[in-house]
């Protein structure tokens, strides 16, 4: 079998498209980085997805774990807390069986399966941990940026948006990147947790 049949055969085999059957007999190195390619489709797919809806729901944290108001903070404090201290595994299990009581309830039945399910435990779980990093960066921005932005008129909500929340992100970027190759690792973990696939059985 040539590199492009077996492209073809098993290129978009973790969709469900393709042979179903594994190559049985002369397994080449072609073969393997197709199998191999093909199942990273889903690990990009969950990861892309959970970094950008988890970034926005981050910073919102983030602003609310930082507010003076305790019903802002307190509700964000608790979701941080929630997520960031229990593993990511149990997310998963738990996630499943509530979802699963649900559909038997005929409510959502489409978070049993795994692009919804598992995407959305991985979007709470990354911006429980990047509402963490982007609280400290909050934090941690000098103060004579924000006097400088005060000498320079600036109030409210444009001093956050052109001093305060540029800033942090510079701040917290090298702890967020981490965080973004921890996310991709943990998407493997989809795919053990009872969570089935579109097209999988």
């Amino acid at each position: 079998m040539s590199c492009q049949q077996t492209i073809l055969d098993y290129g978009l085999r973790s969709l469900g498209y393709g042979e179903r059957l594994l190559p049985k007999s002369d397994f080449t190195l072609c073969q393997h980085f197709t199998l191999i390619g093909s199942g990273l489709i889903w690990n990009i797919y969950f990861g892309a997805l959970a970094l950008l809806i988890g970034f926005f729901i981050a910073n919102a944290m983030a602003l609310a774990k930082a507010s003076p108001r305790a019903m802002l903070r307190r509700p964000a404090e608790w979701f941080i807390l929630i997520f960031r201290g229990s593993p990511l595994f149990i997310q998963f299990f738990l996630a499943y069986f509530i979802f699963l009581r649900l559909k038997q309830q005929g409510l959502l039945p489409w978070l049993t399966a795994a692009q919804f399910g598992a995407l959305l435990v991985l979007i709470l779980n990354t911006a429980a941990y990047s509402a963490e990093i982007f609280y400290g960066a909050l934090r941690s921005v000098p103060n004579g940026e924000v006097e400088a932005a005060d000498a320079y008129g600036l109030t409210g909500w444009s001093r956050f948006r052109r001093v305060i929340w540029p800033t942090s992100l510079r701040l917290a970027w090298p702890a967020y990147t981490n965080e973004a190759i921890f996310l991709f690792h943990a998407t493997t973990l989809v795919f053990f947790s009872g969570f089935p696939a579109w097209q999988q059985r």
